[in-house]
């Protein structure tokens, strides 16, 4: 296979966790490690790392960055990382995917090589996964900067007008599915007992 594209990774870890009481669930524990430091290891071939959210001592980012205001959204993330971003892919993560691992991020990699202009994760029953996503920066740039005010923008309005491949990611048969993210108490107790 040929080489991909270089990219850079923008991990989003600003949410307000109301589900969570407010916690930093980035920072969260699981196995020994954050949750953070769990995804940053499956993009740990990133030409750079823009964390979007607090600062974690011990983790590898190359940019932290705001959203403005905090607490605005997702979208409003993405758009305050892109002035950091400069490799012509953009992967766009949640902090919150424990078991994300490097072969699928490499996956959605090579799905954007075929053509689209974002490769996104689907979960079993076919439903996207919008924060598990490589996309073409210029056209990430495009729709960002097609929506303006970027506060409260839901992110699947990232994707009007442009070509997708949606694909299920490889994961082991007995195994927590990639795109498994610890939205709750609930969900962080299940990922311990998979860890």
């Amino acid at each position: 296979m040929s080489e991909l594209s270089a990219y850079d990774a923008v991990i989003l870890a600003g949410g307000r966790a109301s589900r969570m009481g407010g916690v930093d669930k980035a920072a969260l524990g699981l196995g020994g490690r954050s949750l953070l430091a769990r995804v940053t290891d499956a993009v740990r071939d990133a030409r750079q790392v823009v964390l979007v959210g607090p600062e974690q001592p011990g983790v590898r980012v190359d940019v932290v960055t705001r959203e403005d205001p905090p607490g605005s959204g997702p979208v409003a993330g993405i758009g305050a990382a892109l002035p950091y971003v400069t490799a012509p892919v953009t992967v766009v993560l949640a902090a919150d995917l424990p078991f994300l691992g490097w072969n699928q991020v490499r996956q959605l990699r090579e799905a954007l090589e075929r053509g689209p202009e974002v490769a996104l994760a689907v979960d079993d029953r076919g439903r996207d996964q919008l924060l598990l996503a490589a996309w073409r920066t210029a056209a990430l740039r495009s729709r960002v900067e097609a929506l303006g005010d970027l506060t409260g923008v839901a992110v699947r309005r990232l994707l009007t007008g442009v070509e997708v491949d949606r694909l299920a990611l490889e994961r082991a048969p007995d195994g927590p599915p990639p795109w498994f993210d610890c939205d709750t108490e609930q969900d962080l107790r299940a990922a311990e007992r998979w860890t």
